[in-house]
C-alpha cells in the first residue's frame, strides 16, 4: 500500500459492511508522549519514593522519566498521516491549573493541552472525510466530577455529529452516511448516560520488558477469545525500577527499536475478524520505526478478510 493516509476509503468494497471491530486498525500506545515536559513535576500518581526523589534532585530525575516516559516522535496529525486510527490518550489535571485545562500525562505532564491536540484531530478530520479516528480517553489523573463534565462537554461540542453513539456496531459505509468519523471511548462513570461516549474497552497489556514474553502473554489473550465489541492487543512493553536501574543508559526508544522486529514479525501473522483468535486494533510504542512499516503492516492484514474462509 504506497500510502497510509487515506487507507480506510481505499479498503476493497467487501470490507465497507464489515464491523470495524473487526478490522485490523493501527494505533499509538500513549499517543502524546512526545511531547512531555521534562520541566513538568512528577505526578501526585507516581510512587511515593519517586515523587520525595523528584523533590530534591529533580535535575535529574525529570530527565529520566522523561527518557523512559516518551513512548511517541511524531505529533498527533502525523500520526494519523502514517495510518494510525487509534488514539491513547492519558488525561490529567495540575491541581493549582485553571479547572478548564487539561494535559495529558506519562509519569510527567505533556506540554500540549487535551484541547489543543483535539483540536488538531478535529482539522484533520475536516481534511479526510471518509476516515474514522478511533479514541481511549483514560486515567484523568487529578480529575474531579466537574472537570470530568467540563471535559465531555467540550468533546461533544468540538466533534458535534461526527461522534459515533454507543449503540451502533459501526462500519465504515455506516459511519459515512451518517457522517461519524470518531468512536471515543471514556473511562470514567461520569460518562454514563452519554449517548456518544462508549465505555472502556479491553487493553491487552503485558506488562513485560522482554518482547517475547509480550506476544506470550497476547498469544495466551487469543486463545481465551475476543471481546465482541473493540478491544487492544497492545505491543508496548513495560519498563520497571529494577529494568531502568540495570540500564541506566538505556531509554524506551532504544529498548523498542531493539524489539521491533519480533513485534512486527508477530503483526504480520495475525488475522482480522470475528473468530476466536483474530484480533482488531494493535497498539505499538515509536509507531514511526523503519519508514512507518508498523502501520502499513497492520493494514495490511484487512487484505485476509477477503478470503471467504477467514474469520473461522
Amino acid at each position: 500500500m504506497s500510502s497510509c493516509v487515506d487507507w480506510m476509503s481505499r479498503l476493497p468494497e467487501k470490507l465497507l459492511d464489515m464491523p470495524l471491530s473487526t478490522l485490523a486498525i493501527p494505533g499509538s500506545h500513549d499517543t502524546m508522549t512526545y511531547c512531555l515536559d521534562q520541566h513538568s513535576p512528577v505526578l501526585p500518581s507516581q510512587p511515593k519514593t519517586l515523587r520525595f526523589l523528584d523533590s530534591i534532585i529533580p535535575c535529574i530525575i525529570r530527565p529520566c522519566v522523561n527518557r523512559w516516559g516518551t513512548t511517541q516522535e511524531r505529533t498527533i496529525s502525523s500520526q494519523l498521516d502514517s495510518g494510525i486510527r487509534f488514539l491513547d490518550l492519558r488525561v490529567a489535571h495540575k491541581k493549582k491549573d485553571s479547572n478548564k485545562t487539561f494535559y495529558f500525562a506519562h509519569g510527567i505532564y505533556s506540554l500540549w493541552t487535551v484541547k489543543e491536540a483535539l483540536i488538531d484531530v478535529a482539522w484533520w478530520l475536516e481534511k479526510h472525510p471518509k476516515e474514522v479516528v478511533i479514541i481511549a480517553l483514560s486515567s484523568f489523573d487529578g480529575l474531579d466530577s466537574s472537570q470530568h463534565q467540563e471535559l465531555i462537554n467540550h468533546l461533544k461540542n468540538l466533534f458535534l455529529n461526527k461522534l459515533c453513539p454507543n449503540w451502533e456496531k459501526p462500519t465504515l459505509k455506516t459511519c459515512w452516511d451518517h457522517g461519524y468519523q470518531v468512536i471515543l471511548s471514556y473511562d470514567n462513570s461520569c460518562a454514563v448516560g452519554h449517548k456518544e461516549l462508549w465505555p472502556k474497552w479491553d487493553y491487552w497489556w503485558a506488562n513485560k520488558s522482554d518482547p517475547t514474553q509480550v506476544i506470550s502473554y497476547l498469544e495466551e489473550r487469543k486463545a481465551k477469545g475476543r471481546p465482541d465489541s473493540f478491544f487492544v492487543a497492545g505491543l508496548n512493553m513495560t519498563e520497571d525500577a529494577r529494568y531502568i536501574l540495570l540500564h541506566p543508559c538505556r531509554s524506551m526508544r532504544i529498548m523498542t527499536k531493539k524489539a521491533y522486529p519480533i513485534l512486527l514479525n508477530w503483526v504480520k501473522d495475525q488475522c482480522p475478524g470475528s473468530g476466536k483468535t483474530c484480533i482488531n486494533i494493535i497498539c505499538a510504542d515509536f509507531i514511526g520505526f523503519s519508514s512507518n512499516v508498523f502501520a502499513q503492516s497492520v493494514i495490511e492484514l484487512n487484505q485476509r478478510l477477503l478470503k471467504e474462509d477467514m474469520g473461522t
